[in-house]
């Protein structure tokens, strides 16, 4: 199988990433016309993640998401469950294997988002661009992120959403079941898993919609705004201090 289905098996999805991967940040590129430059610079901001603070950067893929939180000092880990993106990214950073040691400023883990490896409050900030919509629970995702952050840190999420603006939403709608995938068999590795992303995209809940799920998982302070005219939309939210009662 090279894409996997809307269920969203972990091994289904894994296996179509690791035959993604060594085209991905390139088709990613070609598809949102460079858009996705815009959109990581838009999560690092977010962030803000400066010297002493840990991020963790989850479905990471290659790494490329991951590079922009280490700009002000601040240390990062890339979390991704498929192999072959993770070997991708370090041997793009001219490393050998999965080192615990870092390549370049970025230690890369494997890693399940449903069950991560990291102990309970061990970041200071969690990020997810694109992958909370691969998880076959997105609840237990937020509940996870949540479980590693430290109480006061943050939570952005980067994913694709709905078109704010009427007639843009009915041509995006066509890019996505029309365009994309034959743009996408041209340049990627495996284009059948773009067939996945349009209709998994289309599958996916709205800016208001999304967060009231994370605000149901136990995160505070749950805000967004739309980047693109809503293609993508940047949610943000805080894990509640913890009170003395």
């Amino acid at each position: 199988m090279t894409r996997a289905s809307l269920d969203k098996q972990p091994h289904e999805v894994a296996a179509m990433f690791d035959r993604t991967a060594r085209r991905y940040d390139l088709v990613n590129d070609v598809l949102s016309l460079g858009q996705d430059r815009l959109w990581r610079k838009a999560t690092s901001a977010a962030i803000d993640a400066g010297p002493g603070e840990l991020v963790l950067d989850l479905a990471a893929g290659t790494g490329t998401s991951t590079d922009a939180f280490t700009l002000l000092g601040a240390r990062a880990i890339a979390c991704d469950f498929s192999l072959g993106m993770l070997r991708t990214g370090v041997e793009r950073r001219g490393g050998s294997g999965l080192s615990g040691g870092g390549v370049r400023g970025v230690t890369f883990v494997a890693g399940d988002g449903l069950r991560l490896p990291f102990a309970d409050g061990a970041f200071d900030a969690v990020t997810i661009s694109f992958g909370l919509r691969n998880m076959a629970d997105t609840h237990e995702a937020l509940r996870e992120l949540l479980r590693v952050t430290r109480p006061g840190g943050r939570l952005v999420i980067c994913e694709f959403s709905r078109p704010q603006v009427k007639p843009f939403e009915l041509v995006y709608s066509q890019y996505l079941m029309k365009l994309l995938p034959p743009v996408a068999r041209m340049v990627s590795s495996n284009p059948d898993s773009y067939e996945y992303l349009a209709e998994s995209i289309q599958e996916w809940p709205d800016q208001a919609a999304l967060a009231r799920i994370i605000q149901e998982s136990g995160w505070g302070k749950v805000a967004w705004r739309n980047l693109s005219l809503g293609i993508v939309a940047l949610h943000r939210a805080v894990k509640p201090q913890v009170t003395d009662r």
